[in-house]
């Protein structure tokens, strides 16, 4: 058996290449092909039922796919899974902590599944509470702890044995904006120091704010991936005109973007008119000036290319 440790680093991270997986005759992943080059964060963003669960489940061995081939820092998932999972870190969705150990043990029994030589344990978890700033938590059993304190926990227990590739599912969900700014900066700290991190996301900051790079599934398809800047220039330009109104009005806006091939999209009780800065003075004659003028984002991009709103 080959030592993870000995194995040159690949420029590839994660590399799926037509994977397939099937429930009950459904297909969640759909001949799925997606790179994600080391040392980047990717945010890997979708709708319910897009397929990006299934896809992080492969990714961990939670699940065998029906066909493809998965490649995770250079080892062929599942018959290298071993392997692999010595040098991945996994933050999961769902909090699957021990609550009746401490902070501390937690950590001491994960060191342990992770094969950290004993000698070692103390020193890196303690270095991991630090990082996390979870020192004076240490002691805390965690049935005491906050949601935010368990999520925080979740990622110490990621990064414990100091992974090449931190897998992250849905890593602020159900938390208030504060905690999640905290462990915003947290990622964001290790995406600088160089690690790769696929991050499966329903939040629109969260992928602006840490992602690299973006991919979009929908379907159980990849049907969009690069930085935001270039999704924005691919999809909807710089700026979005947004118009208020009744049925009637919100009616008339999309028809004259329409004829004058503008995307436009829906937004609560107006309607957006993107690509703006390339509007031509006819729109404005029968529209008049709009009622807000912004930057595009992310989330233009997403219901351009998806249909849906992100939520």
């Amino acid at each position: 058996m080959k030592d993870p440790s000995a194995v040159a680093a690949p420029e590839m991270a994660i590399r799926l290449r037509n994977v397939v997986k099937n429930y009950g005759g459904l297909a969640a992943v759909d001949g799925l092909n997606l790179d994600v080059r080391a040392g980047i964060c990717l945010g890997l963003l979708g709708p319910n039922g897009a397929g990006k669960s299934t896809t992080m489940r492969m990714l961990t061995g939670l699940a065998l796919p029906d066909g493809g081939e998965i490649e995770v820092l250079g080892w062929r998932l599942p018959a290298a899974a071993r392997e692999a999972r010595a040098c991945v870190g996994v933050v999961p969705q769902h909090d699957n902590l021990d609550i009746e150990l401490s902070v501390r043990q937690n950590l001491e029994v994960f060191a342990r599944f992770a094969r950290i030589p004993k000698p070692r344990i103390d020193d890196a978890v303690s270095r991991t509470l630090r990082a996390t700033k979870l020192t004076d938590r240490a002691g805390s059993r965690v049935e005491s702890l906050s949601g935010g304190m368990r999520r925080r926990l979740l990622l110490a227990r990621g990064v414990l044995a100091g992974p090449s590739l931190l897998l992250l599912d849905e890593p602020t969900v159900g938390l208030d904006p504060q905690i999640r700014q905290e462990l915003w900066d947290l990622i964001d700290e290790m995406r600088t120091g160089g690690s790769t991190i696929l991050m499966s996301t329903h939040y629109i900051e969260e992928a602006e704010r840490l992602a690299d790079e973006v991919a979009v599934m929908y379907e159980g398809k990849l049907i969009e991936q690069g930085t935001v800047a270039e999704l924005l220039d691919r999809h909807v330009g710089k700026q979005a005109a947004e118009y208020q109104g009744n049925d009637r009005r919100r009616g008339e806006v999309v028809a004259v973007a329409a004829a004058a091939q503008l995307p436009s999209r829906r937004t609560g009780l107006a309607v957006s008119v993107l690509r703006a800065e390339d509007m031509p003075p006819s729109v404005h004659d029968r529209l008049g000036p709009p009622d807000v003028l912004r930057r595009t984002n992310l989330e233009d991009v997403f219901v351009m290319l998806t249909g849906e709103m992100f939520t």
